[in-house]
């Protein structure tokens, strides 16, 4: 699939059970005011009606804008890296959506636009803040507008910009390829933030929101803005979720210390180590480490997780 124009925007969208917002979703990618882009679908197995929907969008859009793939059928986040894989997705752009959600009109002029200002040899990577909908797409709100720099020592306790936002560049989707998309990671957003700032690469976060974030009971990640996601958060942190996504993270950074710049890698050593004794030892390498998340009662959270050996 040619993209001679500079600026094409590959979208990757993976479905599972869609059938009752994939309609929306896929309207307002078509109505991008940024014209180049093509749509690659990789159905996890759906048995609904979302691939009559997708079949039907293909009908209308052309084999040229859109292609449709069989997923693994292994869950969202190797869904999305068998996609990443596919030898056939290949664009100067490429943007990350879920099956639920409303793209803003602008949103891939915005996020090209940002991303042609970085050199292209450098892996970028963009996101932006969101609005919250509700399941009728009346409005609930912004999410929280973070105000900490991006970087690795953040990227190794929260995903700052969340994956239906983020735009990658070429040289960024390169970076995922050559680290391997058979790594066993806790999601592909957070992967791709991981791998961008700690290979030295830049991100673009836009205070501005892109999307309509649909909030509602089927989606496997919200907001995180009301007391209820709060307490839902506090809930996976002492169950030892948190726990696990780390160790997932950290293998995975492991196995790919190459791509990492040595200051990365100090810092990924000193939070293994943190990981690996108890408090308050624990709490002293992580300082040591300098990882932060975005908001104070992340930070809080972070702490708790340090001194109950839950990092």
């Amino acid at each position: 699939m040619s993209h001679a124009v500079a600026g094409h925007v590959a979208v990757l969208i993976c479905t599972f059970r869609g059938e009752r917002y994939l309609r929306r979703q896929l309207d307002t990618i078509a109505q991008q005011s940024h014209p180049h882009w093509t749509i690659h679908v990789s159905d996890d197995g759906s048995d609904d009606g979302t691939l009559d929907i997708l079949r039907e969008y293909r009908q209308r859009l052309g084999a040229q804008r859109m292609q449709l793939f069989d997923g693994p059928r292994q869950g969202f986040a190797r869904n999305f890296m068998s996609l990443i894989a596919r030898p056939e997705v290949r664009a100067d752009h490429y943007a990350f959506t879920d099956q639920d959600d409303e793209w803003d009109a602008r949103k891939l002029e915005r996020a090209v636009q940002a991303l042609a200002q970085r050199p292209r040899a450098t892996p970028a990577l963009y996101g932006s803040r969101s609005r919250l909908i509700d399941q009728d797409g009346r409005p609930m709100g912004l999410s929280r507008l973070f105000t900490k720099p991006p970087g690795f020592a953040n990227a190794l306790v929260q995903n700052m910009c969340t994956g239906n936002t983020m735009v990658l560049n070429d040289a960024a989707m390169g970076l995922l390829r050559s680290a391997g998309t058979d790594v066993q990671v806790s999601a592909h957003d957070w992967w791709a933030y991981l791998l961008v700032t700690g290979s030295g690469g830049q991100v673009v976060y836009d205070p501005y929101p892109t999307i309509g974030y649909r909030q509602h009971g089927a989606n496997l990640y919200g907001a995180n803005r009301s007391l209820r996601a709060k307490w839902q958060r506090a809930t996976r942190l002492l169950r030892g979720d948190f726990s696990q996504w780390n160790a997932q993270n950290v293998s995975a950074l492991q196995r790919n210390l190459a791509l990492l710049t040595p200051a990365s890698r100090k810092c990924l050593a000193l939070f293994e180590r943190a990981r690996g004794c108890a408090a308050p030892g624990s709490l002293f390498w992580l300082l040591r480490a300098g990882v932060y998340r975005q908001t104070w009662d992340g930070q809080l959270g972070l702490i708790v997780a340090a001194l109950t050996r839950r990092l």
